[in-house]
């Protein structure tokens, strides 16, 4: 389990590349590069992580489930998520 000031750190990102999103978008078009360095940090998309839903574990991440391959495995076993069978031959 992750952190929960990291995941609290993630979601004030997701808040804040939200926010500026058009206004960055509004300065790459002109070309206003001095302004663009004056927004925030984290106001870059660049700067996310994709993270769990369940856990908040950053590595291991399958985007099509929005979740570490810990959880996955653990849920998929449980017979929780559909259309996930193990495999055997």
């Amino acid at each position: 389990m992750a952190r929960k000031a990291l995941i609290a750190k993630q979601k004030r990102r997701e808040r804040i590349v939200q926010k500026y999103a058009q206004k960055r978008k509004e300065l790459k078009e002109k070309g206003d590069y001095e302004a663009l360095q004056k927004l925030p940090r984290d106001s870059s998309a660049t700067r996310l992580n994709n993270r769990c839903n369940l856990t908040g574990r950053v590595r291991g991440y399958y985007r099509k489930f929005g979740m570490s391959r810990l959880a996955f495995r653990e849920l998929s076993l449980q017979g929780k998520i559909p259309g996930v069978v193990k495999s055997s031959w």
